[in-house]
């Protein structure tokens, strides 16, 4: 599937010396997004902290840029023993970028690296009533299945491929490239 993003909108995965970027996009969600996050209401301070340990070994995040602020946001993060290669995914959206195709362009970044990293299933965790995300699960086939107020949907991830490596390559190429024009073009404006 190919959505196309909101004009100006780019995807790529974050590097580890961005986390104030991702805090600050964490700390911009409205008080609904951010519940819909964090499976519940949590304050500036727990948002501060947990992008402060979101960079770890286990954790990959594709983020979605316009015009070089992080305003969309997917984690994948392996869960359990290596063995079960299992993982959870997590998003975030601002507002403003939601039900623009947002998450379904960072699903489809997140089951790309996923497969590519032999993990089986993606284990996506939302309040009963997050309605867009329980859409999104379904447009990918995911099962879900209603446990007290939250819903679990698994996507099968298929084998990697040459062409699934490859395609992940050529994306990470494009968002490294994105990444530099835009610190580049940061540091030619004027002040």
């Amino acid at each position: 599937m190919r959505h196309p993003l909101p004009r100006g909108g780019s995807i790529r995965k974050l590097w580890i010396g961005e986390s104030e970027r991702y805090r600050d996009h964490l700390l911009r969600l409205d008080a609904a997004s951010r519940r819909n996050r964090f499976a519940g209401a949590v304050s500036d301070q727990f948002v501060r902290d947990y992008a402060d340990l979101s960079f770890g070994i286990d954790a990959l995040i594709h983020g979605f840029f316009v015009d070089d602020t992080l305003r969309g946001a997917a984690e994948l993060r392996q869960v359990g023993s290596p063995v079960t290669r299992e993982a959870e995914v997590a998003f975030s959206i601002e507002r403003p970028w939601q039900s623009h195709g947002v998450g379904s362009m960072l699903l489809e970044r997140t089951l790309l690296a996923a497969r590519n990293r032999g993990l089986k299933f993606l284990h996506m965790a939302c309040l009963a009533d997050n309605k867009r995300m329980q859409q999104l699960a379904r447009k990918y086939d995911a099962e879900l299945s209603f446990d007290f107020s939250s819903v679990v949907g698994e996507v099968a991830a298929p084998r990697p491929t040459p062409l699934s490596l490859i395609r992940e390559i050529i994306a990470d190429g494009h968002g490294f490239a994105t990444a530099i024009f835009d610190v580049q073009s940061r540091l030619l404006k004027p002040i």
